[in-house]
């Protein structure tokens, strides 16, 4: 469920440019070319990290009961 909602989140905040700006940032910090895909694979890999917390934690099974 975190995933979707990373996703979510970053797709929302990209209506504000901020993607243009961690693309630029990421450049800048890591001297790293990265794109469009990365921005959004970056909020999908912190969207599983989530998930899978919630499901170590045990906390995951309350989104389907």
């Amino acid at each position: 469920m975190m995933i979707v909602s990373f996703l979510l989140i970053g797709w929302i905040l990209s209506w504000f440019k901020f993607n243009k700006m961690f693309i630029q940032a990421f450049k800048e910090l890591f001297s790293k070319e990265i794109t469009i895909a990365s921005y959004y694979f970056i909020f999908f890999c912190v969207g599983t990290i989530g998930d899978v917390i919630l499901f170590v934690r045990g906390n995951y099974n309350i989104f389907f009961k």
